[in-house]
């Protein structure tokens, strides 16, 4: 065993002189574990959420999006290479516009999307989040042919009281001319189905169509918004992204499903930065027990240390002894907050300990996420604060007089 490790151990173990020494030796212990397990806890449940929200996002959106006028022509074009591209699954095409919804004196703003049923099923989990109705409209009785219809999210069906089977009108901001000059453009859609993303953003303020209808109600003709495209590698979007910009070109825009959401991300992002700075203050305090304890230790041993230097041991041994010790310390603290930590996120992903409101979050259990790179950022970042807290002892400890430490010790 090494001897600066031996010697460590031994003055962990020995009995200490007043209760205070030991006292400090335990709050320094638990103070490290109570930091590690609150920022393995915390870490872990945002990880959660941040899967929860990534998770409706792509079901409700496909991986990478090819913005633009896209003509005919232009569309078999890039069909045909995005068809050649190997990260590339399948590809559908997109109407987006905005319009305003009128229903019994009630009216709201509203982004209209275009859709193929058959190839949206093929990019996205959005047709599948149907929760009442179906993409066909209904037809009344005496009725020889339906308005086309329009499904809408949720929570705007709520906002705007409409449900299955009534008729709402659409208003364009694009005008037509007409022989009373300009009016707005309307045309009229029938509620056919009704959706939950669980994605709040998009169930207040989407509405969906065929693409036909959408191109006839936006006076598109044969041309499209975009192109929705599922990569086979959700992992690869930025770097697929790239390639397509590459060969589309000007002046089409290509998107992936981050930049697209990117100030929830990044609000995400700096929030859990936040909070890990927050919780490493936690450690950085359990840390400077740690600290005191050992400022504590070698006024205690001192004659020890006065005897180890003169029989021969040198400064450098002195104060890796003290390394050990807080090393020792910290250790402990680490390992019982990683296991506390892993306990605690075990008990809230099992047990609805915390009952979130399903109107507000879609979710009625805390969702938790371990990640193995958290873990390894927690664990060296806790035994940085604690080597820090060692340095001021450990270096005061190995400059002693080893005479007047024998002789006051």
């Amino acid at each position: 065993m090494n001897f600066e490790f031996f010697i460590a151990e031994r003055y962990l173990k020995a009995k200490r002189k007043g209760l205070f020494a030991i006292i400090t030796t335990i709050i320094a212990v638990a103070g490290v574990a109570v930091g590690v397990a609150a920022m393995i806890t915390t870490l872990s449940v945002m990880n959660g959420f941040q899967e929860d929200i990534q998770k409706k996002i792509i079901g409700a959106q496909s991986h990478v999006v090819v913005f633009g006028n896209i003509s005919a022509p232009a569309q078999e074009r890039l069909l045909a290479q995005l068809g050649a591209d190997p990260d590339v699954e399948s590809v559908s095409p997109l109407i987006l516009g905005q319009g305003i919804l009128t229903f019994n004196r009630r009216s709201t703003g509203i982004v209209l999307r275009g859709l193929d049923v058959e190839k949206e099923k093929k990019v996205s989990k959005l047709t599948g989040s149907l929760t009442e109705g179906s993409w066909t409209p209904r037809l009344r009785y005496g009725e020889a042919k339906a308005p086309p219809p329009i499904v809408l999210g949720e929570e705007l069906a709520k906002n705007i009281a409409v449900w299955i089977g009534d008729d709402i009108v659409l208003i364009s901001p694009q005008s037509i001319a007409t022989g009373m000059g300009m009016l707005p453009k309307m045309k009229k859609f029938r509620i056919s189905g009704v959706l939950k993303t669980g994605y709040y953003e998009f169930d207040n303020t989407m509405g969906y169509a065929t693409v036909a209808d959408a191109a006839d109600f936006f006076g598109m003709g044969g041309s499209i918004s975009g192109l929705e495209i599922k990569l086979h590698d959700l992992d690869k979007a930025p770097r697929a992204a790239k390639r397509i910009r590459q060969y589309a070109g000007f002046p089409y825009v290509v998107k992936t499903f981050s930049e697209m959401n990117s100030t929830l991300y990044s609000a995400l992002k700096l929030e859990k930065f936040v909070m890990f700075l927050i919780l490493g203050l936690i450690i950085l305090v359990a840390a400077l027990n740690i600290s005191s304890n050992l400022i504590l230790l070698s006024t205690e041993k001192m004659r020890d240390i006065g005897i180890l230097r003169a029989i021969g041991a040198t400064p450098r041994k002195i104060r890796n002894i003290f390394w050990w010790e807080g090393l020792l310390i910290g250790t402990t603290g680490i390992a019982l907050g990683i296991i506390l930590g892993l306990a605690l996120c075990w008990i809230i992903s099992t047990y609805n300990i915390v009952e979130l409101p399903s109107d507000v979050y879609y979710i009625t259990k805390v969702p938790v996420s371990v990640r193995l790179s958290d873990l390894l950022m927690i664990v060296l970042g806790s035994y940085a604060l604690c080597f820090v807290a060692i340095l001021y002892p450990a270096i005061r400890t190995s400059r002693v007089n080893p005479v007047d430490a024998i002789r006051y010790g």
